[in-house]
């Protein structure tokens, strides 16, 4: 079987991780990275990581041109870098490479053009990719109609450095119907990678459902599922959040 192709934009902390994820599982093939800057231009991801032989090679965006994309093919293209490297891959979505895009707040002109390309592509958005923060949201909507009348509150906790509120807080408020200004309470301490807990508060009990990343593995784990549930999907516009929902619906027997 011909293993996946994978492009990853993206080369930063997460985007190494990312990277090294693909470059252990044997079904994939990383054929390159692509970084902002200029930094171990053309040298070769999988050596920088570790790994004895060549695989991903490593471009900067300046090298970005309408040949890129036919010169390097690849079956899937990972986003880990930030809202505008939407606008660098929109060519290769143009022609029906399938996205993952795992970046975790967009601006509105970048979000739309992401939108617009899922016309042309399988495009799947999560802002946070792990599967972990999935399935807490689809058992936290579950949770939800089984007690709509709970009072229900949103912690989330970060390493001190991170100054915006968490993007995949936000989205469990709006999958919930909570507004971000009133049921969102972020915590800013120490190294945490990231944790998310909601609160089902009831008159005679209280229900917590937690989700913690302990390393950024999760989420190239995360990508690794996200790539193999698109591959084949006809365009339209995707998230983890509903993919696993699904797998929920065919999977789960109702008694």
């Amino acid at each position: 079987m011909d293993k996946i192709r994978i492009g990853i934009w993206g080369f930063g902390k997460t985007g190494k991780i990312v990277a090294n994820e693909f470059l252990n599982d044997a079904a994939f093939s990383l054929q390159w990275v692509v970084r902002k800057s200029n930094v171990d231009h053309h040298k070769y991801a999988s050596r920088l990581l570790g790994h004895e032989y060549d695989a991903g090679k490593i471009f900067s965006s300046i090298d970005i041109n309408d040949d890129f994309f036919s010169n390097n093919p690849v079956d899937a293209i990972i986003d880990f870098s930030n809202s505008k490297g939407v606008q660098l891959y929109k060519n290769a979505a143009a022609k029906g490479t399938p996205i993952i895009s795992a970046i975790s707040s967009y601006e509105p002109d970048d979000i739309a053009l992401l939108q617009s390309l899922a016309n042309s592509a399988p495009i799947l958005y999560s802002p946070n990719i792990t599967l972990g923060i999935n399935v807490l949201m689809v058992a936290a909507q579950i949770l939800q109609k089984i007690a709509p009348h709970a009072d229900i509150e949103i912690v989330e906790e970060h390493f001190k450095g991170k100054p915006e509120v968490s993007g995949t807080a936000k989205k469990i408020a709006n999958v919930l119907g909570l507004s971000v200004d009133n049921h969102l309470n972020s915590i800013r301490v120490g190294g945490i990678v990231g944790r998310h807990e909601i609160i089902f508060g009831m008159p005679n009990q209280t229900i917590r459902l937690s989700h913690e990343s302990i390393s950024r593995a999760s989420f190239g784990q995360g990508a690794i599922f996200a790539v193999k549930a698109l591959i084949g999907k006809p365009s339209g516009l995707y998230t983890m959040e509903a993919i696993i929902a699904e797998m929920f619906r065919q999977n789960i027997p109702v008694c």
